[in-house]
């Protein structure tokens, strides 16, 4: 990085320690501005420790919302979004979720890496239409056979999310109806919902409202990790597919709920 880019790192460093939500959406937002982030620059701007930053680094590429470099990471390049290795705890949630989709059915695919992994699962589904926000998995659907029916919100584009949101996209997803919205989670909290890092939940929430079943793919070690922004409540879900590692007192939380689970064995 410059020695101009190190300054103003230095020069913004926070007096205050912000919380980890903050601190990774700033990374997200430097990485949208730099193309890419040390590790040294990131800890001394958070006046944290390098092991911190590593972790937010770590979870952050699991999101699928940077690449980790050698000391440091980089921005994931939107057209290369759709063609990065799909892992195979994610793909094995995919699998089971597709099952879900029948031919000819109207969904939406939110943007995100576990969400992405149903693309490899619907090349045999016939007559489907899809609604997107993301570029990704747009262009992704554009090379299956047989080729959906291509529908995107449009809207404003936010870096952090690598995805459109906005009134525009709550507006056109509004003007139609959809029997499943696929859509994944930062974390699971078992008492309110789906969380995120994202402070853009309005379309989301709008997904939820359009959709006639919300089914959410989360790897089970999110469940019950603490993160402050609320996106969808209990109340909007319906389906929830996760994998073996979900303990037996959290099945019982989500199924007193009426959270329809499928769990699949972890890989």
């Amino acid at each position: 990085m410059s020695k101009s880019n190190s300054q103003l790192v230095k020069a913004h460093t926070h007096i205050a320690k912000p919380n980890t939500q903050q601190r990774r959406h700033t990374i997200i937002t430097l990485l949208h501005e730099q193309g890419e982030v040390t590790v040294d620059e990131l800890a001394q701007r958070f006046t944290t420790s390098e092991v911190t930053v590593r972790k937010d680094l770590t979870a952050l590429e699991q999101s699928g919302l940077l690449l980790r470099r050698y000391g440091g990471a980089v921005r994931v390049p939107v057209e290369l979004m759709a063609e990065l290795p799909v892992s195979a705890p994610k793909q094995a949630l995919a699998k089971a979720a597709a099952r879900l989709i029948r031919d000819h059915n109207r969904i939406i695919i939110d943007s995100g890496r576990t969400t992405a992994a149903l693309l490899g699962e619907l090349s045999q589904k016939k007559g489907l239409v899809v609604m997107t926000n993301s570029l990704a998995v747009a262009n992704a659907l554009r090379e299956l056979e047989p080729e959906p029916t291509l529908l995107m919100t449009g809207g404003t584009w936010d870096a952090a999310s690598e995805s459109f949101q906005g009134q525009i996209a709550e507006q056109v997803l509004r003007s139609y109806d959809f029997d499943q919205l696929f859509i994944g989670a930062d974390s699971i909290d078992l008492d309110r919902g789906t969380t995120t890092f994202n402070e853009l939940t309005g379309l989301s929430r709008v997904m939820a409202e359009v959709a006639r079943e919300v089914v959410v793919m989360v790897e089970s070690d999110k469940i019950g990790r603490k993160i402050p922004n609320l996106e969808l409540p209990w109340a909007a879900i319906h389906t929830l597919v996760t994998d073996s590692g979900i303990s037996v007192e959290q099945q019982t939380q989500l199924e007193q709920k009426g959270i329809n689970l499928i769990i699949v064995n972890k890989i």
